[in-house]
């Protein structure tokens, strides 16, 4: 496996926009924790069973299943080259066991005031048929209360 990247940043800070240009210059696919846990959730895999319990009672997932879920991926034919982690590692022993699956050859830190943070976040909407992230300003809908991307 080829090195891979590490995107971090407060919720609002950009991470999404910036890894989806990151992608399109490496190649390298992204890698999503949440998207990971839904789909494992959703899969009824073990790891997303684990998981489930702990998103339904308002924990946070464990850092053993996370790290599991990511040594799986790192596994994956399209990770040959190398991934763009985005929002993770989000802990030590997080970042302690990264450095033992995969080689990471660069770290990106996204800062910005919390001014301006606020006013992603509150701008921000997804909608629910299909996980499109949309703000109200920075990336509206083409058509007013409609997804762009399933109607």
């Amino acid at each position: 496996m080829e090195s891979s990247i590490v995107l971090f940043g407060p919720p609002g800070a950009g991470k999404g926009t910036q890894a989806g240009r990151i992608v399109e210059a490496t190649g390298k696919p992204q890698v999503s924790t949440g998207d990971m846990l839904r789909a494992a959730v959703a899969a009824g895999t073990e790891l997303g069973r684990i998981a489930k319990g702990h998103m339904e009672s308002g924990g946070l997932v464990p850092d053993d299943v996370i790290i599991g879920l990511i040594k799986e991926r790192v596994k994956a034919r399209d990770a040959e080259n190398g991934l763009l982690f985005d929002g993770f590692p989000r802990t030590v022993a997080q970042a302690e066991a990264l450095a033992e699956i995969a080689p990471v050859s660069l770290v990106i830190a996204i800062e910005v005031e919390d001014e301006s943070i606020v006013g992603r976040i509150t701008g921000r909407f997804t909608c629910g048929g299909c996980g499109s992230v949309y703000h109200d300003q920075f990336r509206p809908c083409e058509v007013e209360g409609q997804c762009d991307g399933c109607g």
